[in-house]
């Protein structure tokens, strides 16, 4: 076996490229399994969807921890008058039995909103004054009650082994359209329940995994070129061309080395595009006002959705906003109230971002995702408990823009919002309605590993026609 370079090489590109070797999304197509499926020399080549998309990109947002769906998308007269009272469950918390609960009283009052009179509660008051664009899901249920697992199954239709992510999936089918930067961001202040797992793209060849942007200062490692001037560092890269096609005369055979040959020209692309995508300086002032975002700030929700929009108008085909990390989060189990501050750091924002959107003419071709891992249960085992605990079993989410049935509501629980009433939307109902926007069929979106075609639905799911436009 040859090694990839000698120390020459090895310490000519840490002086000159190094910067890009801190994109393991591009770099890391040397582990991409089948590359010759997919074309190992441009890996990102555009391509064309199964039949014509409404949508041509995906802005996803995640609120991690398990959004309480009773206190917020799903009204439920009933528990707020048998709050206090008994119910019976047969599981709790992911154990079997009969158990005796009793029903918690929401938080928060529901009101109508918007001409189609969607009711949403005080939780999101701005968010509520966008449902006429809204597609609010309150059947959603998953397969499990832990927070990695159920967190793995919204990324990746997994509940149990790590598989390629939605994200990952987009952009395998479609390429990207801006070869400066990467098809998929995920742009999180923390790690997530998941980790890493909730972005990559496992079998799929490398370059479809996300590339990881932290609000801050410096929301890319080493960005920045090291060599002085712009004109320097392309005639160092033109000697390490050089070297890199000497190095891959005699290894014509290895066809991943020309594929992460390629990676170090896409990384170039990205320290020369994304600077500008993380200058909010010429946004005006409307637009900050718009996201709710302080001018020159870099951190909160509202930071992440403005660069989101950004990243939309430059040809990012997957950008996913995760709100919050593994702890801090919307995981209620001691108090609801913490669901507040939380909520206020993502309310205005969302709404900003959907309303820009709609303004700029960019919703009808962007197809926007609220969702979280599962809900919060209606009941508690005592009858002045302050929290709630996990609850698969229904929830809610909602979608916006390209070929969305805007103004609706699709499914429903049941009348203290325990299990779902009526069209159940699963997990993989949900990743189906997604491709199916962005114009794949998901039982022929499907990858050969290990001898199997898998498929990010696995063996099942239904793209949701009551959903679509």
């Amino acid at each position: 076996m040859h090694p990839a370079f000698d120390s020459t090489r090895r310490g000519f590109l840490r002086s000159m490229v190094g910067g890009s070797l801190l994109y393991p999304a591009l770099v890391s197509q040397l582990m991409a399994e089948d590359a010759s499926r997919t074309g190992a020399d441009d890996p990102l080549a555009a391509r064309e969807p199964h039949f014509p998309a409404k949508a041509k990109r995906v802005i996803f947002l995640y609120m991690s921890g398990g959004v309480s769906h009773v206190d917020s998308w799903d009204p439920k007269p009933r528990l707020f008058e048998d709050a206090g009272k008994t119910v019976s469950v047969d599981e709790f918390q992911g154990r079997k039995g009969d158990f005796k609960m009793f029903a918690k009283r929401p938080q928060w009052e529901f009101s109508r909103h918007g001409r189609c009179g969607t009711e949403v509660s005080s939780l999101f008051p701005h968010m509520a004054e966008c449902v006429d664009d809204l597609c609010v899901i309150r059947s959603m249920t998953s397969d499990h009650t832990n927070h990695y697992e159920a967190t793995l199954g919204i990324h990746t239709g997994s509940f149990t082994f790590a598989r390629p992510s939605l994200g990952s999936w987009v952009s395998y089918g479609l390429g990207t359209e801006n070869r400066n930067l990467p098809s998929f961001v995920v742009i999180a202040p923390k790690t997530p329940y998941a980790s890493g797992q909730v972005w990559a793209s496992d079998f799929l060849p490398g370059a479809h995994q996300g590339t990881l942007v932290v609000p801050g200062s410096e929301p890319v490692a080493n960005l920045r070129r090291r060599a002085p001037t712009g004109r320097l560092q392309e005639l160092e890269l033109a000697a390490l061309a050089r070297l890199n096609r000497q190095h891959l005369e005699p290894r014509h055979a290895e066809p991943l080395l020309a594929a992460r040959m390629k990676s170090f020209e896409t990384a170039f692309g990205m320290q020369m595009e994304l600077p500008d995508v993380f200058d909010l300086s010429r946004e005006s002032d409307a637009t900050h006002r718009l996201y709710g975002l302080e001018r020159g700030s870099t951190q909160g929700f509202a930071w992440q959705c403005l660069v989101a929009r950004r990243l939309a108008e430059r040809g990012v085909r997957f950008i996913e906003l995760i709100d919050v990390g593994s702890s801090d989060n919307w995981d209620a189990h001691g108090d609801m109230l913490t669901h507040t501050p939380l909520a206020k750091n993502v309310d205005r924002p969302v709404a900003g971002l959907l309303q820009d959107l709609k303004a700029r003419g960019m919703l009808e071709d962007t197809l926007v995702v609220w969702t979280t891992e599962f809900g919060r249960t209606p009941f508690n085992a005592t009858a002045d408990a302050r929290g709630r605990e996990h609850h698969h079993w229904v929830f809610s989410s909602w979608m916006a823009g390209a070929g969305v049935r805007p103004g609706t509501v699709y499914g429903e629980s049941d009348d203290h919002g325990i299990r779902v009433g009526n069209n159940p939307v699963h997990v993989h109902d949900f990743h189906a309605t997604i491709l199916h926007l962005m114009g794949f069929d998901h039982e022929r979106l499907t990858y050969r590993h290990s001898g199997r075609d898998f498929r990010l639905t696995d063996v099942a799911g239904e793209a949701v026609r009551g959903i679509l436009a």
